[in-house]
């Protein structure tokens, strides 16, 4: 603007520092790092670029519910047929019932030609037979989140399907080798977690199995490409990357309520600082009762993680989200706008009480802080357990897949621009209070704050 303002020289030199100073931005370097972080992602350190992969010619779907028909519309929009698999033809009927509303919509709003909707609806067809998919190229499972079912569907596909074919499982938390174990052929199971809603959701996760053949990896990686995801491969743990870091995460934001924040709050403080939507937010639009059962799954599994017990006492209020119009706030038809509910809060005041907790005013500065931290932490430990192979990676899922501010570069990098030495310190800090335990710094996150550096170093 100052070339066209001023003497060419001196509007040219005004630019050119204006240039020097954005470059030197926080915001530059995050917006850099995730540019880098997108295309690093595709590298897997030990699967070469020349890896020979499969051939994907046609998808088999098993389910199709909201995650089965919104999978299945990745694939109808890259021009690949798909053939759903359901156990009743009236789940049938809904499921293709849906994708047809939603690409319909598309085309009420100029997105979509008419022809289009018909050429994508022509490449799906349907089937309650197991042995129709059986030629099927890869065959992505989307069915209940529970190991017994699971077991059930891969049995199931190990018998039918044809030698060569990809088995994947959409599971968000389960162990991808038990799910291999069902099989004769383990080399040829992967997880690809998509997010919800599938259609729309940036990021896959690709969940890599001890015995995962690196021909299967490349593939996945290469036809991800094709459906426009940001595939990030992980390892197999509890959650994988994404969402065994936002169980920490939900933590400290349900001991801030035993404290003495109330919802409203912590959304706001961490939507302020960037976030698409807030903890409780989220929670309401997920699904209490999800986050509900895996917290029962929890107390058998691992009874030493503790939890704030307020979101057990919502869902015991019948109180699961936007689904029941009832969640942390009210919702109203037709409006997705959260409105404080007094008889919630009330909740969570009488349970400081009970619990014996005075409660406290609670900064902005602290929730961010806590909720970031605790990203950040399990993030290392991630790192550190090879289950992300960098940390760009654990950045990139939180950019396209948890609303993580763009211009913040992902909980990774931020903490690197925060610096670690002050992490760890604030981390010591929170070590003292409510809930210490959950604050035990991660090896790697110490060791590179002794040293001065970075995760992205």
């Amino acid at each position: 603007m100052a070339g066209s303002l001023k003497p060419f020289e001196q509007g040219l030199k005004e630019e050119r520092d204006g240039f020097l100073y954005l470059v030197t931005t926080p915001e530059s370097r995050a917006l850099r790092h995730a540019f880098f972080g997108e295309r690093a992602a595709s590298k897997i350190p030990d699967v070469p670029s020349d890896t020979p992969t499969r051939k994907i010619e046609k998808i088999a779907v098993i389910g199709a519910g909201t995650m089965g028909g919104g999978i299945s519309m990745n694939f109808l929009n890259a021009g690949i047929p798909v053939m759903i698999l359901e156990t009743k033809q009236e789940a049938l009927d809904r499921g293709v019932g849906i994708i047809r509303k939603n690409y319909e919509n598309s085309a009420k709003k100029g997105k979509l030609t008419q022809e289009k909707v018909e050429q994508r609806m022509g490449l799906l067809s349907t089937t309650l037979s197991y042995d129709d998919i059986k030629d099927a190229d890869m065959v992505i499972e989307a069915v209940f989140e529970e190991m017994g079912v699971k077991e059930i569907v891969f049995k199931k596909l190990d018998e039918v399907m044809k030698q060569g074919a990809i088995l994947a499982s959409n599971t968000s938390t389960l162990d991808v080798n038990k799910i291999a174990s069902f099989t004769k052929r383990p080399q040829d199971v992967v997880g690809m977690h998509f997010f919800s809603p599938a259609n729309v959701m940036k990021l896959l996760e690709v969940v890599r199995g001890d015995k995962t053949g690196k021909d299967v990896l490349a593939t996945v990686m290469q036809i991800a490409k094709k459906i426009k995801k940001t595939a990030v491969v992980s390892g197999v743990c509890d959650g994988f990357i994404g969402n065994r870091m936002i169980e920490q995460y939900s933590r400290q934001a349900g001991y801030l309520l035993d404290e003495g924040a109330l919802p409203e709050q912590v959304d706001k403080a961490i939507e302020k600082f960037g976030f698409a939507m807030g903890p409780f937010r989220m929670g309401d639009l997920a699904g209490n009762d999800i986050g509900w059962a895996i917290r029962k799954r929890r107390a058998v599994d691992k009874p030493d993680i503790q939890y704030s017990k307020t979101a057990d006492l919502l869902c015991e209020m019948g109180r699961y989200g936007q689904k029941t119009g009832a969640g942390w706030y009210d919702y109203k038809a037709g409006d997705r706008k959260p409105y404080p509910n007094q008889q919630v809060n009330d909740m969570i005041v009488q349970h400081s009480k009970d619990l014996g907790i005075t409660r406290r005013k609670i900064s902005d500065e602290e929730i961010i802080e806590r909720l970031v931290f605790a990203l950040v932490n399990e993030g290392a430990k991630i790192l550190e357990e090879g289950i992300a192979s960098k940390a760009s990676d654990i950045d990139m899922v939180y950019l396209t897949g948890y609303g993580f501010p763009l211009f913040r570069g992902g909980p990774m990098l931020y903490a690197d621009q925060v610096g670690l030495y002050n992490v760890a310190l604030a981390m010591k800090k929170y070590a003292k209070g409510y809930h210490g335990e959950a604050w035990q710094t991660a090896p790697l996150l110490q060791k590179l704050a002794d040293e001065g550096k970075g995760f992205n170093d």
